[in-house]
């Protein structure tokens, strides 16, 4: 079978990409070795933002772009992005109070007509954001938003199957030739298919594949990890915290998933993306970090989870893995049918990635190239009011019980109704409130495939239950797989 695009890697780009490419009306194949978003576009801070502290190393073009974005895609899934109120407390600071406040008015002034908050200063009545502090309650608030990057990868995937694209998950790229007008691809499903042009998405992995293909290029990569940690809740209150440290980093605090605080990130140059696991030494900085500046003091015994994820970053020749810039580079060979790569990039301007990524491959395939995904909704997320929706979840469906209504509302958006239909009793609670319906839902409509994809990535259940959960998990995955070709 021919395809006009083939897609190689399932994280933010690749599917964002697919997505852009499959409402111009291009055929596409997207293929994914292991699950979508199962290495870096699940492994974020979970943040979309414009990026503060790119301020300091200029890249006010990127921050400009990433705040607009937060704005579009606040837009366009509210029940995935939502508002986040950011602390920045001036104790330990290794920059003057003016730069601070100079930065966060130059934040404010890129964002342009944002429907977020201002920045401000601290103030006596702000109890809620200081009392959680040791020490001076000098400072700053600022806004920025919240995601599920698995989530937001995931919405990505369904809504370009939606309009035809076909994604192949467990499915590895194993070899590609240029022959005459088109790529001839080997993959691991035993298919050999033809594209017209190729996608090089895929992350880490970006330098190999291009040595797979034998594709000189010019852009290097580097990979960076960045890894987090997640303790039981430092602070109550819905905000989080922006933690200046002394070697200039920065590490963030944010609540999660109710009962817990997330601490991250890190930024320590690897060699393999198979290098993203958290190291003992990065526990370490992060639980000083916090430790830093909170009165709830944590150890390593209070770690529940740790993630990693290596960035692919364009190689730029900064001196420091920090200062490696987070914009996306992209490379385009044209001796022969086209071959697209994907250098850097971060969650928040995937949409636009793809945007660009079309504008510069679509004309090498004869497509008529237009911005498709600016105003448009992700699957469920067509909202007016999250707040005003969750209660109708709560209405609508009263056996899932509020807590389950209220996650559920937030996961799947309006699309809960479309799972839902016709359900009068969501069955037996397998544990933390999953069911066989949901995990259902998510093989023949999401691509799960293993427990790990159900509890991990299109969940976070696996924090809320024990390991017999996952033994209940896979057996439903087991069972036949609905027709709808999933």
């Amino acid at each position: 079978m021919t395809y006009d695009l083939l897609i190689v890697g399932g994280g933010i780009n690749g599917c964002a990409i697919a997505r852009e490419a499959a409402l111009l009306g291009l055929s596409v194949l997207l293929v994914e070795k292991d699950d979508l978003a199962g290495h870096t576009s699940s492994a974020s801070t979970k943040l979309i933002h414009g990026g503060l502290r790119y301020l300091e190393t200029y890249e006010f073009r990127l921050v400009r772009e990433a705040l607009h974005e937060r704005e579009r895609l606040l837009d366009a899934a509210p029940h995935l992005i939502r508002p986040l109120t950011f602390v920045l407390p001036h104790a330990h600071s290794v920059r003057p109070w003016w730069m601070v406040r100079l930065g966060l008015h130059l934040y404010d002034l890129l964002a342009g007509g944002t429907s977020l908050p201002r920045s401000r200063g601290l103030r006596k009545g702000d109890r809620a954001y200081t009392d959680p502090l040791a020490g001076t309650h000098r400072g700053f608030v600022y806004s920025d938003c919240r995601v599920d990057d698995a989530r937001l990868t995931l919405a990505n995937a369904v809504d370009a199957a939606a309009h035809g694209a076909e994604i192949a998950t467990r499915t590895a790229l194993l070899a590609a030739r240029r022959e005459g007008a088109t790529w001839r691809a080997a993959l691991s499903d035993g298919r050999k298919i033809e594209a017209r042009g190729l996608v090089n998405a895929a992350g880490p992995w970006v330098k190999q594949l291009l040595d797979t293909l034998a594709i000189a290029n010019h852009s290097q990569v580097r990979l960076v990890k960045g890894s987090h940690i997640v303790v039981p809740k430092l602070f109550d209150g819905d905000h989080a915290y922006i933690l200046q440290q002394p070697d200039r980093r920065i590490v963030f605090a944010v609540p999660y998933e109710g009962e817990f605080t997330e601490i991250g990130t890190t930024d320590i140059q690897v060699d393999r993306p198979e290098d993203a696991i958290c190291s003992e030494e990065e526990k370490l900085y992060l639980l000083e970090a916090a430790n830093r500046y909170f009165t709830r003091q944590v150890t390593a015994q209070d770690i529940v989870w740790a993630w990693s994820g290596v960035r692919p970053l364009h190689d730029d020749g900064a001196a420091k893995a920090q200062a490696v810039t987070r914009d996306y580079v992209l490379e385009l060979d044209r001796d022969g049918p086209p071959l697209l790569s994907i250098f850097g990039g971060k969650i928040t301007t995937a949409r636009a990635l793809a945007e660009e990524a079309l504008a510069r491959i679509g004309p090498a395939l004869g497509a008529e190239v237009e911005p498709m995904t600016r105003a448009r909704v992700f699957p469920g997320g067509a909202i007016a009011d999250l707040d005003k929706w969750v209660a109708q979840a709560r209405a609508r469906w009263p056996f899932l019980g509020d807590a389950r209504a209220t996650r559920m509302a937030h996961a799947y958006g309006c699309c809960l109704g479309d799972m839902l239909r016709g359900v009068t009793d969501i069955g037996e609670d397998l544990g933390a409130g999953l069911t066989a319906t949901e995990v259902r839902w998510m093989r023949d409509h999401e691509w799960a495939r293993t427990a790990e994809d159900v509890l991990w990535r299109r969940s976070k259940l696996g924090l809320h239950a024990g390991p017999e959960l996952a033994a209940k998990v896979e057996a439903i995955l087991g069972e036949s797989v609905s027709a709808n070709g999933l």
